[in-house]
């Protein structure tokens, strides 16, 4: 036993909508773990000090989001592969010594919430089709590459940006717009919404499900709400929908894993406990 108290947060700006106190608190409390989880408002220019910072405090690790995510790799002293191939971390870890090691782990967020809820899912079966090329976007399409996908399609309304990705990760993406949709429904067997779209206060994604492949899994990384409208017609149609909700709760787990030494259950009590308001 120790008395010692572990201290880890999450760095952001904005940040005070952050969920992950809430999730990182319900474990510390479940697990009855001396420690705790806080949010850091940081601004860009204060990045630096902050994180060099934080381990004189005690801290034993961090998370990282908006707009941080891809200017912490040159902050950290260690940048695994899946950070370096995506391009952008978000979880640090802190040695005693103050060494920083960023590491990125929404795409296993992705993938498992995938999987535990399609248990039968395997990436390799057919064509992907990911709406949107943002940052989730790299973490998905680095988390289906990894595990065997054959072709990945990349739909973004800036088609530019999605070629970037494509030159990025190689020949197995392939890139359009948003209108080539249509035509890629009916070998589609996941189909994954990446951008803000049919986010609460965002404008709808626009997208008919008619003709999508009918062993197709559709998931949107949105959950706000927990049920968009995506989703909606997805379980309307009889296709398997799985919600964002699980991302976020599985990618937090390898973090709080590190930094308080219990590999954390994710749950529906979980689940209703991020909920919550």
């Amino acid at each position: 036993m120790t008395d010692m108290v572990r201290l880890a947060a999450v760095l952001g700006d904005p940040i005070a909508h952050s969920k992950s106190p809430k999730l990182h608190g319900f474990w510390l409390k479940k697990y009855q773990i001396a420690g705790h989880y806080v949010p850091l408002h940081t601004r860009a220019e204060d990045l630096k000090a902050v994180l060099h910072l934080l381990p004189k405090l005690g801290f034993v690790g961090a998370n990282v989001t908006i707009p941080h995510k891809a200017a912490v790799l040159e902050c950290a002293d260690i940048v695994t592969d899946r950070a370096r191939a995506i391009g952008a971390a978000n979880t640090l870890t802190f040695s005693k010594s103050g060494e920083i090691t960023a590491d990125n782990t929404d795409g296993i967020g992705f993938l498992t919430n995938i999987q535990q809820n399609i248990p039968d899912f395997q990436s390799s079966v057919g064509p992907s089709v990911i709406l949107g090329a943002g940052g989730a976007a790299k973490a998905v399409i680095a988390a289906l590459l990894d595990d065997g996908a054959p072709l990945i399609h990349v739909l973004n309304r800036n088609v530019a940006r999605a070629d970037h990705l494509r030159a990025h990760f190689g020949p197995r993406l392939r890139t359009a717009g948003l209108d080539a949709l249509p035509d890629l429904l009916p070998d589609c067997h996941l189909l994954v919404n990446t951008t803000s779209l049919g986010m609460t206060g965002q404008p709808a994604l626009n997208v008919d499900l008619r003709n999508l492949n009918p062993n197709a899994v559709v998931n949107d990384i949105v959950y706000a709400p927990l049920k968009t409208a995506l989703l909606q017609q997805a379980e309307d149609l009889g296709f398997r929908a799985v919600d964002g909700l699980g991302m976020l709760l599985h990618q937090a787990a390898p973090g709080f894993a590190r930094w308080f030494g219990t590999t954390p259950e994710i749950d529906d009590e979980l689940r209703q406990a991020v909920l919550e308001k």
